[in-house]
Parts: structure tokens; sequence; C-alpha cells
């Protein structure tokens, strides 16, 4: 039976979140359903799916600091200035519902719990209380130490159904109050990627390659560490910089070293070559990135026949290994001993933006999680490279390039390191690992997927209320904080 479901995004410009929705919208649409787009800035493009465009719906400001374009290549358009209230939001939403559908079965919202249209959420606790069907999927959590997105003292809506993209995100969904029947585990489809052939006269597989725009989180720093490391006649390959005037600085900083120390990296290779032949050239896929949500960059190249190696991250990697994948060359940290960072001096940094975040969300840094630091950092020998900020990765990365018994040290302390200068791909585990992400993440089983979440929002009702507090308590680890990860500076 066809469903009729509202796919709602703040607006579709170029990114993560669009390429998702927009997934789903086509393979909706593929199998039948009837789709309707509603969204705050739609762009020049995409006839071939209904969009209604929805004044007030899109971001509050400035939409995007630099000018990403929306799909399909088309003009930057100006920000959403209207002020409104949640109320005439409610009313334009519901009016806009009643025009496409005559009846709706679930009113889909991507990543509405983000402070980016400061009636939003308010606005669909009214929808909820005239009766429309509410399915919220959150992408990304302005608990996991975003104040910059925080939206204070506004409720998240009571007694509808969620979709999170990672198990880690359903475990503190329903430890922050939610139903096991009101939150949706609902992965990605992964689209393949496609590779030029590489070898003979056309390309020669030089290239370690992190697909990947520059931002803080992406945690570059460490890539550029790892190419001291990278086997004689190869080079890092970065694909794009940022789009933001916030990571605009560390990512021309990052630049600079690179080429004051000599470094085998290349930056931006992505606004020159395509795609594929960047994957033909690659000998293997890196990531060093230290956050992040559904984690493409752990799937995507297998579809490729390229190997992925780097930085680990458990809560994301756990899901996939739990579908039969294998990461035998990704690392949990890459130890660097105190005798080259001083811990004083990290632990004031730690506190530094631990204060900062902490005030941003209005909460006192309790005393006893400054001990929990302390007591931390000063029971260690070591201490991660992803855990410090840029200017004292740069500190080492510095050191390293210059001093061979300094890498010496580090390839002692990171087998990764030691193996990386002769690291070989293993063709069997290639195919296994795309056997597997094909098999788990092709469209009809994430299609699957999503249409039981929308039966669920149809068929059981629930009563839950999530707790925002808890969520904060859960994602604000500080003995985990990355200060590359913050998402303030």
């Amino acid at each position: 039976m066809a469903v009729q479901i509202g796919l709602v995004h703040y607006h579709l410009l170029q990114g993560g979140v669009t390429t998702v929705l927009l997934q789903q919208a086509r393979m909706l649409q593929r199998a039948g359903h009837r789709v309707v787009i509603f969204t705050g800035q739609k762009g020049k493009a995409l006839s071939d799916i209904p969009i209604v465009e929805i004044p007030g719906l899109g971001y509050e400001g400035k939409l995007y600091e630099t000018g990403v374009p929306p799909i399909a290549g088309g003009e930057k358009e100006g920000p959403n200035q209207e002020e409104i209230s949640a109320e005439e939001l409610a009313r334009r939403m519901e009016k806009a519902i009643a025009g496409s559908f005559p009846s709706i079965d679930a009113f889909h919202v991507h990543n509405p719990l983000l402070r980016k249209n400061r009636q939003l959420l308010p606005a669909l606790g009214l929808l909820k209380e005239r009766g429309i069907p509410l399915f919220l999927q959150v992408h990304d959590f302005a608990e996991d130490f975003r104040p910059d997105v925080y939206a204070f003292s506004v409720a998240y809506p009571d007694d509808c159904h969620y979709g999170v993209i990672n198990s880690r995100d359903y475990s503190f969904m329903i430890r922050a109050g939610a139903l096991r029947e009101g939150v949706h585990l609902l992965p990605n489809v992964v689209v393949p990627i496609q590779s030029s052939p590489s070898g003979g006269d056309q390309y020669e597989r030089d290239l370690f390659l992190y697909p990947v725009r520059g931002i803080r989180r992406k945690n570059l720093g460490e890539a550029l560490l790892l190419s001291l490391f990278l086997p004689r006649g190869t080079r890092l390959a970065i694909t794009l910089p940022p789009t933001s005037s916030r990571d605009e600085p560390i990512y021309q900083s990052w630049k600079q070293l690179a080429q004051d120390l000599h470094l085998p990296v290349e930056f931006e290779v992505g606004l020159h070559h395509p795609l594929p032949e960047l994957y033909g050239r690659a000998r293997a896929i890196i990531t060093t990135s230290v956050k992040e949500g559904f984690g493409f960059c752990f799937l995507e190249p297998w579809t490729a026949g390229r190997a992925v190696i780097g930085r680990r991250i458990e809560y994301v990697c756990a899901d996939f290994e739990k579908d039969g994948l294998q990461f035998s060359d990704l690392y949990e940290s890459i130890d660097i001993p105190f005798a080259y960072i001083p811990p004083v001096i990290l632990r004031k940094k730690i506190e530094g933006a631990l204060r900062k975040v902490y005030g941003a969300f209005n909460l006192e840094l309790d005393p006893h999680v400054l001990k929990l630091i302390t007591d931390d950092l000063f029971s260690r020998e070591v201490f991660d490279f992803g855990r410090m900020d840029e200017e004292l990765q740069r500190d080492v990365i510095t050191m390293a390039a210059s001093n061979e018994a300094v890498q010496e040290d580090l390839r002692e302390l990171n087998p990764f390191l030691q193996n990386l200068q002769n690291w070989n791909e293993d063709p069997a585990l290639i195919e296994a690992n795309r056997t597997r992400v094909l098999q788990h993440y092709r469209e009809q089983v994430i299609l699957d997927r999503l249409l039981e979440a929308y039966r669920g929002v149809q068929e059981h009702p629930v009563r839950m209320h999530i707790s925002r507090s808890i969520l904060l308590d859960l994602f604000l680890d500080p003995l985990k904080v990355s200060l590359v990860g913050i998402g303030l500076l």
C-alpha cells in the first residue's frame, strides 16, 4: 500500500543531510509512494520530485558563510530574513501539507533538534497537537559538544517517533526517556563509488586519499602526521577545502605547515580531478576524523575496491562490524609521549575548552570533573594525538618532521605507524567488505527499514518525553573530549 510522506529540511543546499533526504525521496518515489519535499530554501533544481517552499522554514540569519551552491549548481539564494512566530510557521506548514496530500502518513523532519530556526521545534509541537504524524530524524545532536546550535529552554517534542543513525544515539535516546518502539535505527543508503581503472599507462596508485572537506573535526593535523610515515614515493591527498569562515583559518594554517615542512601532502585535489580518477590513483583511503554521525567514510571506499585505513570511531564502526565488516587497519589512538607535550599545558587547554563549552550550555564545570581530568592525565605516560588542539598538534608534527628519533619513538608506540610505511592492501578483505556493504546498506534494505518506521508512526502511538539534561550528561564525557571535535573555537 502506498504511503504519503512529507520530507522536511531547512534547505536543499548541498550537504550530507540533503543528500540523505534526496535518496529517501527518490527510493520512496521509485517504490510507488507519494513524496513531497517541504523546505525553507529549495534552490533551482530537483524537477523530478515535488517541492513546496515554505517561507520561514529556513535557517535564521546567514544560511552559509561562504556560499555553497544549491543542488545542481544554482546560485546561492539569500538568507531567510522573515521574522515569524511559531504559530505562524505551524500554520504555513499545516497549509502546505493540506495542499499536497489528502492525508499524510508521516511528516518526516530532518535534523530538527539543532537550533537553526528557533521557531521550528515549537511549531512542530503545535503540529503534533493538531494531529500531524511526526517522524523526527536526528543526524546530529547539539548536546554532542555543539552549544552553538543548542535550543535553550525548548523541549523536544513529546509523544512522537524519532529516527537515529547509529546505535550509540539509539542507546542515548532510550536512556533519556524514549520508548524502544518510539526510536528507529535508520542507517543511510550507501551508493557505490566508481573508481577509474588503475595501473598500466593510465594511473599510478601513488596516493593515500582523504576524501573529505577540511573542517576541524576531520582532524587534518593527524593526517599530516601520518604523511611522515607513508611509503616512499606516495603522497597524502585531501580533496576539498572547508566552506565556513570558522574553519578556514585553521585549514590555511595546515596548508602553510605542510608547505613549510615540505610534507608529501596535496590539498584540494578534488577541485581539479574527478573523484573516480582519484580513487583510481589511491592505494588506500585514509580517515582521521574524530567525530562522525553515520560514518560513510568507513563504508563507501570498499565499494570502489579500496581499503579504509586510519582512525577508528568506536560507536560508528561497532555498528558496521555487527554486519560482518572487518577493519583490520584502523587504530584507536596515536599515542604521543608526554616528553613532547607537557601535561600541565594539556590540562590547561582541556580545562579551558570544557569551561567554554559548559558555560555555553549554561552549566557549571563541577570541581570533580577537573579532578577526573587531572587524575586521568597524570596517570598516563602518553596522550592521544587526536584529542589535542591544533597548536599542540603542530608542535608534534614539527618535531617529528625534523627529528628521526622522534619518528622512531612514535613508530615504537604506535604499530600502525610502523606498518604504514610497508602497507599493502588485502584483496580478499576488500572484496568481503564490499560484499557486506552492498548487502546491508543497499537501497531496498534501507527502504524496508524506513517503511517500518513509518508504520510505527501510524500504528503505534507513543507516550514519551526526552530529557535533554540526561542527553547532555551522556554526551559531555570530559574524558573522551577531543579539542578538535568541539563545536566552538
